[in-house]
């Protein structure tokens, strides 16, 4: 098993840290109710919680009706007798016992945000354009960014960061090696990770940026709770993972954009691979070739965009097309992984907002009509929450 590039916020059993990550996902929560969720007796929970407030990790607070967190789907509490009618103590992590700085790398720069305890954003988005791609110079980028997250986290009055996680497209390995990363076209394997530590003195983890975004969402977000809980993001690339249980489905070649190449139409456009309508049809680039072809001259993704938005009717019938396949492509991950929850993310999922009638249509013609409805959202884009979501892994590492 590999070593974790990060060390862990406080010593203990594996039920220790159970309890801790349970807390900051459900929290505030009764020890009751952390006792029948994880199996434990009440007296081991008394046990671990007592050691964990006495680390300065977790604390007490009053729990009124209607104010505890999320709890997971289909859990039932069990009613105790002998505490009906008493009100009841909740535990929570303690916001500001820790801080964190997370950055996405992206293709032109990289975004950072410091984060609190429990993955809140406690300053600006810091962003720097990338005009080398050395590792050495993404590093320098990486080192500066983090001094200015920190510098602006320690005049707000929170603690010094002491830990960072990084995103970016591509396969990591053990969280801390880069093996493949396309759009920095990095030739050889690069020690990410030591390569940071070693500039900015703080502890490391690198990690596949769609995984991030699920991540997050299930300790912070919408897949709180959730039995599975999928991600599916369309931009410069098309991303897709997948949690059961709050627990990443892994296997060495999911960051490798495999989703891309699933059929979503026979009749659409070949990718660089030589696939017909896969779904690279969904990234920026194909977007841009075929309206291009659509107008009669060259067009960017940008140009797209805008007609898109002044609802210029080759853009639009664009835009709906390609919402048909997006939701082709959803209903396929509906169908095939069966999530509770699908998350459509990414720099362009703006047009799944312009075409929602023609991807519901998209997603309903290859569902049988007694199936369930999909349960999806689309959050508004934004690299800060991106960067955030880097933290997140960051936590997850920290805590667990």
């Amino acid at each position: 098993m590999a070593v974790s590039p990060l060390p862990q916020w406080f010593e203990g059993s594996e039920y220790t840290h159970k309890v801790a990550t349970c807390v900051m996902k459900y929290g505030p929560i009764s020890r009751i109710t952390l006792a029948q969720i994880l199996g434990l007796s009440q007296g081991a929970v008394s046990r671990i919680t007592s050691d964990l407030i006495y680390a300065g990790v977790i604390e007490e607070t009053p729990m009124s009706s209607g104010k505890a967190g999320k709890l997971p789907k289909g859990f039932v509490q069990k009613e105790n007798a002998e505490r009906r009618g008493r009100p009841q103590t909740g535990l929570r992590i303690i916001e500001n016992a820790r801080s964190f700085v997370g950055m996405k790398i992206n293709a032109t720069h990289i975004s950072a945000v410091a984060v609190n305890a429990i993955g809140q954003i406690i300053t600006g988005c810091h962003d720097l354009e990338i005009e080398d791609t050395s590792p050495q110079a993404v590093v320098a980028l990486i080192k500066q960014l983090t001094i200015d997250c920190s510098d602006e986290a320690e005049m707000a009055g929170w603690p010094k960061p002491c830990a960072v996680g990084i995103s970016l497209g591509g396969h990591i390995v053990d969280n801390a090696v880069v093996t493949f990363a396309p759009f920095m076209h990095w030739s050889q394997p690069v020690e990410l990770s030591a390569m940071v530590r070693e500039a900015t003195g703080l502890p490391t983890g690198i990690y596949n940026d769609i995984d991030s975004l699920v991540v997050d969402a299930c300790m912070f977000g919408s897949g709180v709770g959730l039995g599975s809980f999928a991600v599916l993001t369309f931009g410069a690339g098309v991303g897709y993972s997948l949690t059961v249980n709050g627990e990443l489905v892994s296997c060495p070649d999911k960051s490798y954009g495999l989703v891309g190449h699933i059929l979503v139409d026979p009749d659409g456009p070949r990718c660089v691979s030589g696939h017909k309508g896969c779904a690279q049809c969904l990234s920026d680039n194909s977007i841009a070739a075929e309206y291009s072809q659509i107008i009669g001259h060259p067009a960017s993704f940008d140009d797209f965009a805008r007609d898109a938005r002044t609802n210029k009717p080759q853009a639009t019938n664009l835009v709906n097309r390609t919402c048909f396949r997006l939701g082709t492509m959803v209903a396929t991950i509906a169908n095939l992984a069966m999530p509770d929850k699908i998350m459509i993310a990414g720099e362009s999922s703006f047009i799944a907002k312009f075409g929602i009638d023609d991807l519901r249509n998209g997603i309903n013609m290859y569902r049988h009509s007694q199936a369930a409805p999909v349960d999806f959202e689309i959050p508004d884009h934004d690299w800060a929450l991106w960067a955030k979501a880097a933290a997140a892994q960051a936590i997850r590492q920290y805590v667990g």
